[in-house]
């Protein structure tokens, strides 16, 4: 099964909101699990992983702000 969440052109300053959401989202979903949980391991690795997403959103707008558009396609897939 695919859900087919993104899927378009976008100008840079959309294409950026619109992943900066996404990893919101993502962000969010780590910090509410830290909140619950009470096993250390998983709490640095969650920690690691928001680090990184947040990293790769700081390179992925740089990358975006050098182009005027750009093409963004999202999908979940369920195996």
């Amino acid at each position: 099964m695919n859900i087919q969440l993104l899927n378009g052109h976008f100008s840079s300053s959309e294409a950026i909101d619109l992943l900066a959401q996404f990893v919101q989202v993502k962000v969010r979903f780590h910090e509410n699990k830290i909140e619950k949980s009470q096993n250390e391991e998983d709490i640095k690795m969650r920690e690691k992983r928001i680090k990184q997403l947040q990293q790769d959103f700081f390179e992925a707008k740089q990358q975006l702000l050098k182009q005027p558009t750009t093409g963004l396609n999202a999908e979940i897939k369920i195996n």
